[in-house]
């Protein structure tokens, strides 16, 4: 969140943030009753300190046998009591809208950040791994078909036990999921990441602390708490990144100098209703409720963070580069930079099944499979994350980051189909085949059953 001492000091800047990121605000209102809060506390103040020295001066006239006086004392004294708690209410009341309203102020955009109102504009820094493609089929099948073609992945059943939205992956498919989620592990901890298996379930302070709340509370499934609004802080609901408990493992603590850069990754399931979203694909794994993903979250010094954040990007670049994947790299606009970050790239990578017609340009489609995003101070000011220098020092707000190393469905898509074979098979890139016991190419599976889900 944005500090009460920034707010007054850069009103036109935080309205410039507003007007870039879409955000609808009444700022002039927040403005109004932070000036007013600050009257009423200087007026408190005054009123205290009046009735300090008028309830000293009632005991020493009582001394000097000034009864009359003294009672005209403390009839004054009373009169300052009522004006004061009338002004303590009034100011608590003030304060309560404050802390409410700064929660829903955005983060500012790095000035770096192109100006612009929505995904188109945002701007493509690079394309990678598209000057030694591999020979591709003449026709491609999508995954979603060739998932059931192959028997590795299994929508109606997926939809018997939990629902739309959700799959099964069955066979070399599951195998596939867990393959990548151990390869990109290891990736990350040859780049120095620390390993974290946190809850599933969050609170709903930690969905406040990193954002989530109180702006993307439709998307999120909660799971224990009486269904009002405000959300209580015990409330618990399933996470819908890792970033979530891994950003408030220090929540409202102080790291020191030594601590950092401090680099944490987490494999989890994410959960998300995607409730925002309307007319998206349903078809296939690219868009569904429950995925795979490992998250690098990292905790740095704030002169270091947009050093930090380049590191962070190659990171998890370097995962796509050894399963010679093709990809783009993003820079998002200000329309499109989201209400948390000041400043994100987006990696995305080619799956060329659908029109394959003129190669990359115009064939295929663009799949997200991480955002890499610093957040300066604003997350950390929601959760109280500082560090010092020296112990004796003062502790100020660190900066976090963080970025999907990667989205696991979505690279699945990208290996099924660009690494889709003329018979229908599916070769395994390298890197992963220790991981899957040495299997080169995923061929298929027997369907389970005397008849296939559906049948007569």
């Amino acid at each position: 969140m944005l500090s009460r001492q920034f707010l007054r000091e850069n009103p036109d800047t935080v309205r410039e943030a507003l007007t870039n990121k879409g955000v609808d605000v009444d700022l002039d209102r927040i403005l109004d009753v932070d000036e007013e809060w600050r009257a009423l506390k200087s007026r408190g103040d005054d009123l205290r300190h009046e009735r300090n020295q008028v309830s000293s001066r009632i005991g020493e006239l009582k001394a000097d046998g000034k009864e009359a006086e003294a009672q005209e004392a403390i009839e004054r004294s009373q009169e300052l009591k009522a004006e004061l708690n009338g002004i303590e209410e009034r100011a608590d009341e003030l304060e309560a809208e404050l802390e409410s309203s700064l929660l829903e102020l955005p983060g500012i955009p790095h000035e770096s950040v192109p100006v612009g109102a929505d995904e188109s504009e945002n701007v493509e820094l690079r394309r990678e791994g598209f000057d030694d493609l591999r020979d591709l089929p003449g026709t491609l099948v999508p995954h979603y078909d060739l998932g059931e073609d192959l028997e590795i992945l299994d929508f109606d059943r997926g939809s018997k036990v939990a629902g739309a939205g959700f799959y099964v992956a069955k066979g070399d498919g599951a195998r596939l999921e867990h393959a990548l989620i151990q390869f990109m592990l290891d990736v990350h901890r040859e780049q120095g990441y620390h390993d974290v298996f946190p809850p599933l379930p969050v609170n709903s302070a930690s969905m406040r602390g990193t954002g989530q709340f109180p702006k993307f509370t439709e998307d999120a499934y909660r799971i224990e708490g009486d269904n009002t609004e405000p959300y209580d802080d015990d409330d618990l609901w399933l996470l819908p990144t890792a970033e979530v408990p891994v950003t408030n493992l220090h929540r409202d603590e102080i790291l020191l100098d030594e601590d950092l850069p401090l680099k944490y990754q987490a494999y989890t399931p994410n959960f998300r209703q995607e409730a925002g979203e309307h007319g998206t694909e349903t078809r296939g794994i690219v868009r569904v409720h429950q995925f795979n993903k490992v998250e690098m979250v990292n905790f740095v010094k704030p002169e270091a963070s947009y050093e930090r954040f380049e590191g962070l990007v190659d990171e998890a670049e370097e995962v796509l580069r050894r399963l010679e994947l093709p990809y783009r790299v993003l820079e998002m606009c200000t329309g499109d930079l989201g209400f948390t970050q000041s400043k994100k790239y987006d990696l995305e990578v080619w799956a060329p099944a659908d029109d394959m017609e003129g190669g990359p340009d115009e064939g295929g489609r663009w799949l997200e499979v991480s955002s890499v995003s610093n957040f300066e101070d604003f997350q950390a000011r929601r959760a109280g994350i500082r560090y010092r220098e020296e112990h004796h020092e003062s502790a100020d707000f660190l900066h976090t980051l963080n970025g999907s190393g990667l989205a696991v469905p979505r690279v699945v898509v990208a290996i099924m189909e660009y690494y889709q074979n003329d018979d229908g098979t599916v070769t395994v890139p390298e890197p992963l085949r220790p991981y899957m016991g040495g299997i080169e190419v995923i061929e298929g599976h027997e369907a389970v059953g005397e008849t296939k889900l559906g049948g007569d």
